[in-house]
């Protein structure tokens, strides 16, 4: 069979076979409101351009901390900004930072992870005590000197994000591997004299990878949080880009006067956080992964 046969009968196969995943992750109630909640944000992320009614910058001295009215529908904040433009807008920067740092460290932690699993012995030992002492690292403190070092732009918070959230995934992808290693398929392929690279793509990584999608949807919601609280701070995206994080951060002082400006981001960040556990959790299910197992 030609190349091009083959690549054209799988792909049917990864279609059908996301399909049934979904399906089975929608029968759960907590896939239900989990992809119900997610589809929003996603959805409202790429179309807040067209949602939104009035400029994200624009500021309006006559109309500051204005009640929601017809024409500001959550009110406005301290600077006569209109609330629900820069909450639907909000969501963007946190989402493409953290989906673009949970898949290098979805990459890089794979990797590694299964790379150490497979090969065991001396080299898996000292990687790994490498990993703990990481591990035992505040990781707020050095994200904020990493951050201070080379800056807020956006590369540099994938980067960041990315590398050390896979050093977290390094262990959990070498504990599903290692459970995969001992089984009898696994001993009868190196018998037969299977090349290394034969056994990972083969019989290694399709049975690892069920682990490897639940603990991506659950980095996902982890990162954004680090991400919310790194805005929060103020080491997040450079006002006036709106942004979840730093709208609570400079209008909770103000909440005495009016509380729209930091409920509106605080809603979302919440629905947005519980949605993807939500879909993580149907996910497991979907694939009878233990959370518990994998560090859920």
């Amino acid at each position: 069979m030609s190349v091009e046969a083959t690549e054209i009968d799988l792909r049917p196969r990864l279609h059908i076979q996301f399909l049934r995943v979904l399906a089975a992750m929608w029968r759960q109630p907590s896939g239900k409101v989990g992809l119900t909640l997610l589809s929003a944000h996603l959805f409202i992320a790429v179309f807040a351009g067209v949602l939104v009614t009035h400029d994200f910058a624009m500021q309006d001295a006559t109309a500051i901390f204005a009640k929601p009215s017809a024409e500001h529908w959550l009110g406005t904040d301290n600077l006569g900004r209109d609330v629900l433009s820069r909450t639907l807008l909000g969501g963007r920067p946190a989402l493409i930072t953290t989906f673009f740092g949970t898949m290098l460290a979805l990459l890089l932690g794979g990797f590694l992870g299964i790379f150490l699993g497979f090969i065991g012995g001396t080299v898996d030992d000292v990687a790994m005590r490498v990993v703990d002492a990481f591990l035992a690292i505040p990781w707020l403190l050095l994200l904020l000197l990493i951050i201070a070092i080379f800056g807020t732009a956006t590369i540099v918070m994938i980067l960041t994000l990315g590398i050390l959230y896979a050093v977290a995934i390094i262990r959990i992808i070498r504990a599903g591997t290692l459970d995969v290693v001992a089984q009898d398929y696994i001993t009868a392929a190196r018998t037969r004299g299977e090349r290394s690279v034969t056994i990972v793509v083969r019989e290694l990584l399709p049975n690892v990878l069920d682990v490897v999608l639940v603990e991506g949807a659950m980095r996902w919601s982890w990162m954004l949080l680090t991400f919310s609280a790194l805005s929060f701070l103020g080491f997040g995206v450079t006002p006036p880009t709106p942004d979840w994080g730093l709208m609570i951060a400079s209008s909770r002082n103000f909440m005495s006067i009016s509380v729209w400006p930091v409920i509106a981001p605080m809603i979302a960040l919440s629905t947005l956080i519980v949605g993807l556990n939500l879909s993580a959790d149907a996910l497991a299910k979907a694939l009878g992964v233990d959370r518990a197992r994998i560090g859920g």
